[in-house]
């Protein structure tokens, strides 16, 4: 593929082709130089018609129903005349490289419908690949004309505190089990959450759901908010039964009409541009320290070395970098 075919590809995904989102896609996820090149020609050329969607991440602890949550709420989001893209940041299989998850089994009805589009995002056992790849992915979407575009991901970890850094907000998933399951989660997961939900509010299971609310909102007393404009609230709904998703989705909607009117998501966004930026640099900059013929030479023997306990680290990696700069001599003056 040419310049000129990344740009007739980033074309065909404007006028929301498909197939060409598809091919879009897999072209930023490729590792190969060259395609890097191309995914930069179409990223560019798609870029004016990108930041005009609701960008949400979505996560919750195992059990929570994640998978029948996005869904229902995809459908619920679709029946209101918007367009949906669903992101799974799913994590590679050692073995084949391949996406484990299956999301498109997983969302069978919201996959069938052509005013939503899934796509499994495979992290290629890097949280950096999670990062680039996922924003870039997002970016098409946004172009393809999807106004909601959910980054879900696989569980609560440290991706988690990735995909937060990607998205306008961020919604994590709870059991109704009580305020002690929050206190369980990892700190920092709790600390980026934008807005907390209880699923799994089904009938019969309304009022447990309801004490279970309030004693995560006790909890969240404790915590401090990620922005000082909004106070992360607490809703409870039932994904299986449709029931609580007009909420959630006010609570979105809330949410943004306060980030934008105080200036606070334009800052998000530039500063995640900017963190973006810089992980592209550093990832950039450590493929290269890797290929370079001294650095691969000396590398392993200098591993070898400092797991040994023979010469300290800082040594290894000073002469390392030094090689790398070109200021190494194997017979110093």
């Amino acid at each position: 593929m040419t310049g000129a075919d990344a740009a007739r590809l980033a074309e065909r995904v404007r006028a929301g082709d498909r197939r060409a989102l598809a091919r879009a896609i897999t072209l930023v996820e490729s590792t190969r130089t060259d395609h890097r090149v191309e995914a930069e020609t179409l990223l560019e050329a798609v870029l004016p018609q990108t930041g005009g969607a609701t960008r949400l991440g979505i996560s919750g602890v195992p059990g929570v129903g994640k998978s029948t949550f996005i869904e229902a709420f995809g459908l619920h989001l679709l029946r209101a005349g918007h367009r949906v893209a669903v992101l799974a940041v799913d994590p590679t299989s050692s073995r084949t490289g391949g996406a484990i998850l299956g999301d498109k089994t997983r969302m069978e009805e919201l996959a069938r419908t052509r005013e939503a589009f899934i796509r499994p995002s495979p992290t290629g056992g890097t949280l950096g690949g999670v990062a680039r790849r996922t924003r870039e992915a997002m970016l098409i979407c946004e172009a393809a004309g999807f106004d909601v575009v959910i980054v879900e991901t696989v569980g609560v970890g440290q991706s988690e505190t990735v995909v937060a850094d990607m998205v306008d907000m961020f919604l994590l998933l709870l059991l109704p089990g009580g305020g002690d399951e929050l206190q369980g989660i990892k700190k920092g997961i709790s600390e980026i959450a934008d807005l907390l939900v209880v699923n799994k509010a089904d009938t019969g299971h309304e009022v447990a759901a309801e004490a279970a609310a309030a004693e995560y909102r006790s909890a969240l007393r404790m915590i401090r908010p990620a922005s000082e404009a909004w106070q992360p609230p607490v809703r409870t709904a039932s994904a299986l039964e449709g029931r609580g998703l007009d909420g959630v989705w006010e609570t979105i909607r809330d949410y943004e009409s306060r980030m934008r009117a105080g200036g606070h998501l334009d800052r998000r966004r530039a500063q995640q541009a900017r963190s973006w930026m810089w992980s592209e640099v550093e990832e950039s900059l450590q493929r290269a320290f890797r290929e370079h013929p001294g650095v691969a030479a000396r590398l392993n023997e200098l591993e070898q070395a400092v797991t040994a306990g023979q010469i300290p680290a800082t040594k290894a990696a000073r002469e390392l970098l030094a090689i790398f700069q070109g200021r190494w001599h194997d017979t110093p003056a």
